[in-house]
């Protein structure tokens, strides 16, 4: 644990050799990287964000800013003055508003399931309703929220795997769902940070993700040294793609 602004963060520290950070997406934390990190050939740190797993909240807005001063509090901690960062989803957004703000820090960023894109007004409209219904019906619109992550015959191809998540994905706190929320919201477009940054790049990407458009994202990229992969199945790769997965990561890291 380490304490910030007078709440703590938890994170967990595996393995020796280089650095490698692993950020959670919405509505996960830490543990999702369980099954993976046996089989990364590095040293894995993984963090729980504001407001989910073991990190408690700050308020009722978590910015990626916010989160990413969290997880740059842990590094200073740690004495980690560069790494490879592995962000799922959200923890891509943090990841990007971290290299940002401090690019040194990075020998390499994926993107996993993730993209550098605001937010457009149909998303935040929805992210909108979420927070109004997450305030009298909690345990139904988390599963409502976690399910719309997989591709639709996901949830009973891997239904132990899935049914495991989601119990941690209820876990997350009110307060700290409807932070991550307002803060995805209002997220900031980060192309040029990330097209910019001297580092490593990677986009992993499913092609039956429900939440990221891959068609978007693989035509913006060309002409840059951003490179992308991309699996068959949906946005929960370590779940649905996880032997390809971890091949991939481990190309990364190497």
């Amino acid at each position: 644990m380490v304490f910030y602004k007078n709440i703590s963060l938890n994170y967990t520290e595996t393995g020796i050799g280089k650095p490698v950070i692993l950020l959670h997406g919405f509505l996960e934390n830490s543990t999702m990287w369980k099954d993976l990190i046996p089989k990364l050939k590095c040293r894995t740190i993984a963090i729980d964000l504001l407001g989910h797993g073991k990190t408690d909240s700050l308020g009722y807005i978590h910015t990626m800013e916010d989160m990413a001063d969290a997880v740059l509090a842990v590094l200073k901690t740690l004495n980690i003055k560069n790494a490879h960062f592995i962000g799922h989803s959200m923890g891509g957004y943090v990841a990007l508003a971290l290299a940002k703000s401090s690019p040194t820090l990075f020998s390499g960023l994926c993107l996993m399931n993730s993209t550098f894109e605001a937010d457009d007004e149909e998303r935040k409209e929805l992210r909108t309703r979420a927070n109004k219904m997450i305030q009298t019906n909690f345990n139904n619109m988390v599963r409502v929220s976690f399910a719309n992550l997989f591709a639709p015959k996901s949830k009973t191809i891997y239904k132990t795997a899935y049914e495991k998540a989601l119990v941690e994905a209820l876990k997350t706190s009110r307060q700290g769902y409807m932070a991550a929320q307002e803060g995805m919201k209002i997220r900031l477009d980060h192309f040029d940070t990330f097209k910019n940054l001297k580092a490593k790049k990677l986009i992993i990407i499913g092609r039956k993700d429900p939440v990221i458009n891959s068609d978007i994202l693989i035509k913006k990229v060309e002409h840059t040294d951003i490179e992308i992969t991309e699996l068959s199945e949906g946005h929960m790769s370590h779940i649905e793609n996880k032997s390809e997965l971890s091949y991939f990561l481990n190309l990364f890291i190497e």
